[in-house]
């Protein structure tokens, strides 16, 4: 069957492919619920996009569908290349590339139809975690295969980051998706609270992050043509994250009646994670300085630095606001929306798209299709995150400030619409971005050159 060819990169060349598309029908989700923000009433009362149902489609797409595609798609070239040795199945690859598509579509599609767990970043239902599971299973087991049988006896560190972020997110997936209870995906009580952020934080820390930090860790020294600075160094910034990251999730409970050492542990390693951070933006900046010339001049490190810079203001943001003084104003609030967008679409999701520009050309054997699309692409994903943050941020502080005085919700809506009708705005350039970069994909797959590029 062609869909289980056994072609040299076809996991990997399939994975972005599906990553692009996954971008268009995300960033599609998130408009039409910004829209709604903006005009409750516009788009009527249809209810397979109704708020309560598109905004978890929208977010599941994102970080699953767009994101984790990318950087799966990556980690299965990465890893062969490092250690020196083929991909130990394409076909077990495929397979899973496949299973993992299924549940994104079958995720989206039951969320459609009010088909949820109810809990955040964790609503797909109990057949559709099982196969999200299996496909991280599957893509364990093939990438280990590969490794056990390296030619190359030095792992280097990317390698570490990519074993690390599949098993903890196999682990908190299962655990924070509660597959022991099918019927409900949760637990009760308190300890449920808990456990939805165990896994709510962790999604973002460890799968997105190990994943994205393994590819800019690949990707900066050769685009830079400098070593990178001290594996030693890298070393610590992943033993660290994995240490630290597993237990900072109760920082979203502060409010609540959770148990108040667990409160004092959340916070300080929250804080603590400016270590592993440190470490690795130290790190890459040593092995990059005075070579951002080499950097700026290839489309694929451009990108990643980009997303470097994002990750740096996202971990300033996130020990601060872990903070209890801090949270009275922040929390439950956009705020805590734009952060999360600085995390994924800023860091994580730049890299992705960094890593999918740097390594086309490498297994497609040909440039970009158009190298101008890509710039264009990088350019209305910059402004447009930047406008995201600054718009989200400031209507954060109007609500939050609101309700520390003690206004009620419906006094501060009106202050805020402005807000939410540049949300809305701004949105139309990371669709516009996502389309593009769909289009510059395609294009480069199938082999075909822009005639308005220079040869």
């Amino acid at each position: 069957m062609k869909l289980f060819k056994d072609e040299p990169y076809g996991t990997t060349k399939l994975f972005f492919l599906s990553s692009a598309v996954w971008f268009v029908i995300g960033t599609l989700a998130g408009f039409i619920d910004a829209t709604h923000l903006a005009a409750p009433e516009l788009l009527g009362d249809i209810p397979w996009i109704v708020f309560g149902r598109i905004r978890p489609m929208h977010t599941n797409l994102v970080i699953f569908g767009f994101v984790g595609s990318a950087l799966l798609g990556t980690a299965h070239y990465l890893v062969p290349t490092l250690v020196h040795t083929p991909l130990y199945s394409e076909r077990l690859g495929k397979a899973s590339l496949w299973i993992w598509n299924v549940a994104v579509i079958a995720g989206t599609a039951t969320l459609s139809m009010a088909y949820s767990q109810g809990r955040e970043y964790a609503e797909w239902i109990w057949p559709v975690d099982m196969a999200v599971l299996t496909a991280l299973a599957m893509m364990f087991y093939n990438l280990l295969q590969t490794v056990v049988r390296r030619k190359e006896k030095i792992l280097y560190v990317s390698t570490w980051y990519v074993f690390g972020g599949l098993v903890f997110t196999f682990f908190i997936y299962f655990f924070g998706n509660a597959v022991w209870n099918p019927g409900t995906g949760a637990i009760t009580g308190m300890p449920d609270a808990i456990l939805a952020w165990f896994y709510g934080h962790g999604v973002v820390g460890l799968f997105l992050t190990p994943l994205a930090v393994a590819s800019a860790y690949y990707i900066i020294p050769i685009v830079s043509r400098s070593p990178l600075y001290s594996h030693t160094l890298s070393l610590v910034g992943f033993w660290t994250i994995l240490m630290i990251y597993t237990h900072i999730g109760t920082h979203h409970l502060l409010q609540t009646p959770a148990p108040t050492w667990l409160k004092v542990i959340a916070i300080s390693g929250s804080l603590g994670m400016l270590i592993p951070v440190a470490t690795v933006l130290v790190n890459l900046w040593l092995t990059m300085r005075g070579r951002l010339g080499y950097l700026h001049a290839d489309i694929g490190g451009k990108f990643i630095f980009a997303g470097l810079v994002w990750y740096l203001l996202t971990c300033i943001q996130g020990p601060l606001q872990s903070l209890p003084v801090v949270q009275r104003v922040t929390h439950l609030n956009n705020w805590v929306i734009a952060h999360a967008h600085l995390g994924v679409l800023g860091f994580s999701g730049t890299i992705a798209l960094g890593s999918m520009y740097f390594i086309l050309p490498r297994i497609t054997g040909h440039s970009l299709y158009s190298r101008r699309l890509a710039d264009v692409q990088y350019w209305l994903v910059l402004i447009g995150m930047a406008g995201f943050f600054t718009v989200l941020t400031a209507a954060g502080l109007i609500q939050g400030n609101g309700w520390l005085n003690g206004e009620v919700v419906y006094r501060l809506l009106p202050q805020i619409h402005v807000y939410m009708l540049l949300r809305v705005s701004i949105g139309i350039l990371i669709v516009g971005a996502a389309c593009i970069g769909l289009y510059n994909i395609v294009m480069t797959l199938r082999g075909e050159r822009s005639v308005t590029e220079t040869p």
